[in-house]
């Protein structure tokens, strides 16, 4: 295989494999019934001293809702996020961080929100078997609650009462500069009977609109559910596949429920030692992932605890493992998870240093330039050989004509004789391929680099197209040079054809690509050409005779 057949495989294996990813989209599907949300028994909590432990019976029938009324907006906000909730519902989530677009006094991405028509909250309802759900009230007249200058959280705190006598507390805790909502409820049973109930965490959302197309990284961000369990690991389902893939009726104790997003994540995380059924339904246009448990009997006087963490914000990997483990799994690269991730964790070391990720991005190619260095060098000795041997092959095609079975041999017969490997240089050249489509998804993934500029003016977004083409008319020129530095030895008219079309090619499939992606090929390939003209002349030698 020679270099140019190489570089045209590896083009060419680059469109399939973009076709395939395009293919492989989340398609249209009609919605399917909503499947029972099923109970169990589940783990005790912590006890409090002096007051006897609430016993967890076995599982008992799904109670009949009983419709709750309309309860008063509490907002609550750090210096990151602004939201508004009831106590059983967070129904609005701007992230303060994140503009909706570049422009000048954009808004903020508005995350949860109660629009029908974008509809995507958070619930969490303490329900007696009864059906009659803990009705939770502001404690306090505050509507409005903002973090103080110097505090570390801010707090919002509910309380709820039965007619049976069952009091809940619900304290809402919001670090300072967090997106990790901190949920703790506290049951006592100050009544004279036994009460029986359970706790619902869900998260419901009409599916965000996506535009399709294969250089539009929103379409193959994941759009849908996600989980993680100790046993199973990390498993998502797009919206679409809901009803496609069966129910999901599984207990786990150690996990995590969420819906995704494009750079953005709701995620509910129960305490780790109370386990819960994880369920998924939809319910016309709505589509929810719900943890349900666990489920507890209260004696007269006992009491019982329960913690759980609502993530409300970006996919920021760091902060995200530290919530609950395998949620920074959230950030799916699917495949390329193997790559993408120390790439993710590189270009994160590299921007501490340039404080730009576009040359951060220009900075990773570099290293891997430098670690790939000794195959480079021996692709370019390679190179040279042939290079040098290319008017001895030129001949042996003039003398076999058509007999292109002669030909290859003679020349395999020579390539033997002078120890020339014609395959040298494929290893650094394939390499390329999945560091690309891993950046790919860093770039879909990492919402550190949403709206990021490299040169203003110019690049101001480097997850957009380049909008004056620069950098697609600049990798298509590189391209073409490296073509004119590359021996074309053995190859037939219609290959070179096809190589020569390959620079105008690229150059059009990369014009609607991000340009960060972009700028890391032209990066790749102008040192790779520079390198190349370098060893060229180290290894130049006298034309070999005939």
């Amino acid at each position: 295989m020679t270099q140019t057949r190489t570089f045209l495989i590896l083009a060419w294996l680059m469109v399939a494999t973009l076709l395939w990813m395009e293919w492989g989209k989340e398609r249209d599907a009609a919605a399917a019934p909503a499947p029972a949300i099923p109970t169990a028994t589940q783990v005790a909590g912590s006890a409090t001293p002096g007051i006897p432990v609430a016993s967890l019976p076995g599982a008992a029938p799904a109670p009949s809702p009983v419709a709750a009324p309309a309860l008063p907006i509490v907002r609550l906000r750090n210096d990151v996020l602004a939201l508004e909730l009831n106590g059983r519902d967070l129904t609005r989530a701007e992230l303060l961080d994140y503009p909706q677009t570049r422009a000048a006094g954009s808004p903020p991405v508005v995350l949860f929100d109660a629009d029908p028509a974008r509809h995507f909250a958070a619930h969490s309802t303490w329900r007696g078997n009864d059906g009659h759900e803990l009705l939770l009230q502001p404690d306090g007249t505050a509507r409005d609650i903002v973090l103080a200058d110097g505090a570390q959280a801010v707090e919002a705190r509910f309380v709820a009462t039965s007619p049976a006598g069952v009091q809940l507390r619900r304290i809402f805790t919001l670090p300072r500069g967090g997106y990790a909502l901190r949920v703790r409820d506290e049951l006592v049973n100050a009544g004279t009977g036994t009460w029986t109930g359970d706790i619902e965490r869900k998260l419901e959302r009409v599916p965000p609109l996506v535009k399709s197309g294969m250089t539009n990284p929103e379409a193959f961000s994941l759009n849908g559910a996600a989980w993680w369990s100790p046993e199973e690991k990390y498993e998502k389902r797009k919206y679409p596949d809901y009803a496609d893939d069966g129910p999901l009726d599984r207990q786990v104790t150690g996990g995590w429920v969420g819906l995704s997003q494009h750079y953005f994540l709701g995620a509910w995380v129960p305490q780790k030692d109370q386990g819960a059924i994880y369920s998924l339904s939809t319910r016309g246009n709505l589509y929810s992932i719900a943890a349900r448990g666990p489920q507890i009997t209260l004696a007269p006087g006992q009491r019982f605890s329960s913690d759980a963490t609502l993530w409300v914000g970006p996919k920021l990997a760091d902060q995200l493992k530290v919530v609950a483990p395998g949620l920074e799994l959230a950030m799916d690269y699917g495949i390329f998870t193997v790559l993408s991730k120390p790439i993710h964790w590189l270009l994160t070391q590299l921007h501490k240093l340039t404080h730009n990720w576009g040359w951060a991005i220009v900075l990773l190619v570099v290293v891997i330039k430098l670690l790939l260095y000794p195959l480079s060098a021996a692709q370019y000795k390679s190179m040279a050989k042939m290079r040098k041997f290319q008017p001895r092959i030129e001949q042996l095609k003039e003398r076999y004509g058509d007999d292109k079975q002669k030909f290859q041999m003679a020349m395999l017969e020579l390539y033997k004789k002078e120890k020339i490997n014609p395959a040298g240089g494929c290893l650094p050249i394939l390499i390329q391929m999945p560091v690309f489509l891993a950046l790919y998804y860093v770039l879909l993934e990492g919402v550190e680099l949403r709206q990021a500029p490299w040169i203003m003016g110019w690049v101001n977004d480097l997850t957009a197209r380049d909008p004056f083409f620069i950098l697609p008319i600049v990798n298509g020129a590189v391209m073409w040079l490296t073509q004119k530095m590359t021996p074309m030895v053995g190859m037939d008219p219609m290959q070179k054809k096809m190589m020569q079309m390959m620079p105008l090619v690229m150059a059009v499939m990369f014009a609607f690509f991000p340009a960060g992606l972009v700028l890391y090929w032209v990066t790749n390939g102008a040192l790779g050409m520079a390198q190349q003209w370098w060893n060229t002349k180290r290894y130049a030698e006298e034309p070999a005779k005939a």
